[in-house]
């Protein structure tokens, strides 16, 4: 299983597609630049204004995918001989090493750009209780506002993780181990994910929430494990059938578009297109540097609208070329990031005390950021 998940262009491209995707919606939904390129532009910019967030379904499903290459065994089951909790601290290392630098990059960026601008993008200068919900991926759950736009994602992507963990490891644990329970934690995935379609999905005070986006997330689990069957084909238009059932029921289409991607991971893994995709060298590289792209673009496109805005006011040209330098400025931060932060080799120990330290450190540039406003 290790080797065969080793290279996936199929799931680089998509990876790569939804990251640029995101930059360029954050850029256009909050603007101040594509505020006023919009009346040269309108249907690029208010495209990727209403549309551009979808993307996000992309990033779920496919975490779903991989989540099921790694947990699910041929027999449809477990999460190994680790533990939930092992697992889940395993995971909550994993983002909230990165996560924590970046928001201490948001801090500084929000307080730079306040500088520059007043505009409504700008967080308000954090409390420390506000930067601890943060470390903790609490903050929506406890409403406060976000340091940066995407910090949601990071949340919600750890509660789908820790809510799929629970669902294969809760059958195992009360000792359904025989016949048809030993397929427990499938079923209950396949049950979450069928009432968050249905039900979940469709209550939008649950958005902050791993209940509101499971279905996506589930799709592309049993979008893994329907390739691992025999009659693989069936199984994958039953997940299809289930889907445009609720589709039927309430038309969303971001729904639409996690089951097209649902279905062009599965049949890629069964035609050997997931493995053999033809794809340029920096689509991987982009990628791979996904994640941290995503952390560190907003707060650097805020600075980027700051100087931008002031410097190309009424130069429509200028200003477009500048949102451009935006986007490839926070891939190439990006890139940086993930060599310098998301993948070195910390020690474990300092990993745990990377959070507390962001902690300290974005409550004093606060009050720093204060102080200079």
């Amino acid at each position: 299983m290790r080797k065969e998940m080793q290279r996936l262009p199929l799931v680089d491209a998509l990876k790569a597609f939804a990251c640029l995707t995101i930059v360029i919606h954050h850029l256009c939904f909050y603007g101040p630049l594509t505020d006023e390129l919009r009346p040269f532009f309108p249907e690029s910019i208010n495209f990727f204004d209403v549309y551009g967030r979808m993307a996000v379904q992309v990033f779920l499903v496919v975490s779903g995918f991989l989540f099921g290459a790694k947990f699910l065994n041929g027999s449809g089951t477990g999460t190994g001989s680790s533990g939930p909790l092992q697992i889940l601290r395993q995971r909550y290392i994993r983002l909230v090493t990165p996560y924590s630098a970046a928001l201490l990059l948001a801090i500084v960026c929000s307080a730079l750009a306040r500088l520059g601008m007043d505009h409504h993008s700008i967080s308000d200068t954090p409390t420390p209780l506000q930067i601890v919900a943060h470390i903790f991926l609490l903050h929506d759950l406890l409403g406060y506002e976000a340091l940066s736009a995407g910090v949601w994602y990071v949340a919600i992507d750890f509660q789908l993780f820790a809510l799929a963990v629970l669902l294969l490891w809760l059958p195992g644990r009360l000792g359904a181990r025989q016949g048809l329970l030993q397929h427990g934690g499938v079923a209950l995935v396949g049950l979450m994910t069928v009432v968050s379609l249905f039900y979940f999905n469709r209550q939008d005070m649950l958005d902050v929430t791993a209940l509101y986006f499971f279905g996506s997330f589930g799709l592309g689990i049993l979008g893994w494990w329907a390739t691992t069957r025999q009659n693989a084909h069936d199984w994958l238009l039953v997940l299809a059938g289930l889907t445009i059932a609720a589709l039927v029921v309430q038309f969303r289409p971001r729904l639409a578009i996690a089951l097209v991607v649902m279905l062009v991971l599965g049949l890629g893994r069964l035609e050997g297109f997931l493995h053999t995709l033809p794809i340029p060298t920096a689509i991987g590289r982009l990628s791979k540097i996904s994640y941290s792209v995503f952390l560190v673009h907003f707060p650097l496109c805020l600075v980027m609208n700051a100087i931008g805005i002031n410097l190309f006011e009424g130069n429509p040209v200028l200003q477009g070329v500048w949102v451009l330098a935006s986007v490839a400025l926070s891939v190439a931060v990006g890139q940086v990031f993930h060599e310098r932060v998301e993948s070195y080799p910390f020690p474990t120990k300092l990993k745990l005390l990377l959070p507390a330290g962001a902690v300290v450190a974005g409550w004093l540039a606060a009050v720093v950021s204060g102080f200079v406003g």
